[in-house]
């Protein structure tokens, strides 16, 4: 006489087998295809809000480098650890300029209506920052891009640090999805 059930594995080994497949999974989205992220400051406002959550993606920057408009995080340049987003103003080869509180690329003005406030330079508090050798008309190395938050008056971005390796671009902001009341693409 054949036994043709099944063999089940113990409970606890299914148990094991599954917490691992599920954490291998997270770490395999979370590593190549989406990240969540907590926003701390108000360097994006109006845009993003200081407590939003963000859904950046990663699998587009495989096939595509940032391009101009594109709101991204990226490893922040003077401090390793952490992660800032901010949206791409222009990229390799392009020149940037701030004029009376205007930004040019290419000698065009930006249109950007999503922007608060007008270009300052420099941040007072923000003093170890006043040695950057940043000087206009900058032109962002290839290889590159050149980020701004939208809140003007209060982003520490490429007017202090210059311009961010593209391999540094960690994802593209793809979704507000915290506060469920502001949910949003960007």
């Amino acid at each position: 006489m054949s036994d043709d059930t099944p063999h089940r594995m113990p409970f606890a080994l299914e148990l094991v087998l599954c917490v691992v497949v599920g954490l291998g999974i997270a770490f395999l989205v979370r590593s190549y295809v989406a990240e969540y992220y907590l926003v701390p400051s108000g360097s994006m406002l109006e845009t993003i809000h200081e407590g939003d959550c963000l859904l950046g993606e990663k699998l587009s920057l495989r096939a595509s480098a940032p391009k101009a408009g594109d709101v991204v995080t990226f490893d922040d340049p003077d401090d390793a650890g952490t992660t800032l987003i901010k949206r791409v103003v222009a990229v390799g080869g392009q020149t940037v300029e701030l004029r009376d509180g205007v930004v040019y690329v290419d000698g065009r003005a930006l249109d950007e209506p999503y922007v608060m406030g007008k270009p300052s330079y420099p941040l007072q508090q923000h003093s170890r920052l006043l040695d950057a050798d940043i000087s206009y008309p900058y032109v962002v190395p290839e290889g590159s891009i050149w980020v701004m938050g939208d809140n003007r008056t209060n982003s520490l971005d490429s007017r202090y640090f210059g311009a961010v390796s593209v391999e540094s671009v960690t994802s593209r902001g793809l979704f507000i999805y915290w506060p469920l009341t502001d949910a949003r693409w960007l």
